[in-house]
């Protein structure tokens, strides 16, 4: 990665410093991006489709139903972490699990970086595309990357559909557009070497901003996350009561208990709405939030355990709120870190564009965490975006302010010792 930074691109040299007549680097583009986008879906849905069969087998060691029915039962769980949503006995649930999507995200960025890097040979040199000259090679090879995406995702969503269960193609095709776009593209781009030469036009400062938003972000997701797994942990007997009162068999508990687990991001994000302030709602006419939590009957769902108790909450709840700034302010220190500075406008200036990126991040995570999850009060589960989105951008923009200004002090302190 070297060869790409200013002043180190040698002429002649093909991107990353390897031959442009490296077979290795110069794999047929249009097969290779086409399958890749392919391979990116299928490999997620063949593990849905197998998980499908063994709970179909599990559920009742096969003696209702045929194996084409545990085969849709997956493609449809695959189609929902596309938002498709579905139709269970006239009730329409649209949910996403969001472990699923991020399987299916992590392949995407995976299986498009092998891409990149199989085709980087092709275009121009380093030399060239700094000289200006356009590069087709990734818009190419993205474009057919989706399309072979897009191909898996509609073949699934038309053999899996039936009547009763109505998943949204539009939805399907829209959800394959965006993961394809944020993690498919950017796979490529980074396989490739490309993304490191564009790197070099945007500035520092902006650079270093960004990727302190991506650790705000992540720090912020980490900590929501144990937030719940603490909760639910302290209740446990009320989810391991809420499985006993279910009556369900050793394979139906097991079958249970990983279509649960695809839910517990969702359930994290839910907790950092909670600790910004907004809160998330458990049905129609609910709240659950620092200052109230109003609860009507809730379904059996062993999650659901880890919410608090209905009515006035205790007065340390409000001191959650000091947490979304003090991880925002953590992380952008130790973002800092990797790129020190001495200037106090450009670490708090870093800090700031950091944590309302991060803000902006969370929002749109938010706005994909809930849905409808069953009938009448559940047909409105989750956190008001928006709500999210304001209290992120402040809370992870002051924190992020406090963490650039701190960790500049420290680097202006320790080089005026050296």
């Amino acid at each position: 990665m070297t060869s790409l930074l200013p002043g180190s691109i040698s002429t002649g040299r093909a991107v990353l410093g390897r031959s442009s007549t490296d077979p290795r680097h110069r794999a047929p583009l249009v097969p290779v991006a086409l399958l890749g986008g392919a391979a990116a879906a299928a490999a997620t849905l063949v593990v849905c489709l197998a998980l499908g069969v063994v709970g179909w087998f599990l559920a009742d060691a096969g003696a209702h139903g045929t194996p084409s029915d545990g085969l849709r039962v997956g493609a449809l769980g695959w189609l929902l972490a596309h938002g498709s949503g579905v139709t269970v006995n006239g009730v329409a649930i649209t949910l996403v699990p969001l472990g699923i999507s991020a399987l299916c995200a992590w392949s995407a960025w995976r299986v498009g970086h092998r891409v990149g890097d199989a085709i980087s040979g092709h275009g121009p040199d380093a030399d060239r595309i700094a000289d200006g000259e356009r590069d087709w090679t990734v818009a190419i090879a993205a474009s057919l990357f989706t399309a072979g995406y897009l191909t898996v995702a509609i073949i699934t969503a038309v053999v899996a559909s039936t009547p009763d269960t109505s998943p949204s193609l539009a939805r399907v095709v829209g959800w394959s557009l965006v993961l394809s776009a944020a993690f498919g593209w950017a796979g490529i781009a980074t396989g490739s070497g490309r993304l490191a030469i564009w790197a070099t036009l945007v500035p520092p400062w902006l650079r270093a901003a960004l990727a302190g938003g991506l650790r705000i972000l992540t720090s912020f997701l980490v900590v929501s996350t144990a937030v719940f797994l603490v909760a639910l942990a302290v209740d446990f007997g009320t989810a391991v009561n809420v499985m006993s009162r279910l009556h369900t068999s050793a394979g139906d508990a097991t079958v249970y208990t990983l279509l649960t687990a695809t839910l517990v991001p969702n359930a994290g994000l839910f907790a950092g709405s909670y600790l910004l302030g907004p809160g998330f709602l458990v049905g129609t006419g609910t709240i659950v939030s620092q200052s109230l939590v109003s609860l009507g009957p809730v379904p059996m769902f062993p999650l659901l355990a880890a919410l608090p108790d209905n009515g006035a909450t205790p007065a340390w709840a409000t001191y959650l709120l000091a947490v979304p700034p003090l991880v925002a302010a953590v992380a952008a220190a130790r973002a800092q870190r990797r790129t020190p500075t001495l200037r106090w406008e450009e670490g708090a200036l870093r800090g700031c564009v950091g944590g309302v990126f991060a803000g902006l991040l969370l929002g749109v995570l938010a706005a994909v965490a809930g849905g409808a999850a069953g009938p009448g009060r559940m047909s409105v589960v989750g956190p008001d975006a928006m709500d999210v989105m304001v209290h992120a951008v402040t809370a992870f923009g002051l924190g992020g302010v406090v963490g650039g200004l701190a960790m500049t002090w420290w680097q202006r302190r320790t080089a005026r010792d050296a």
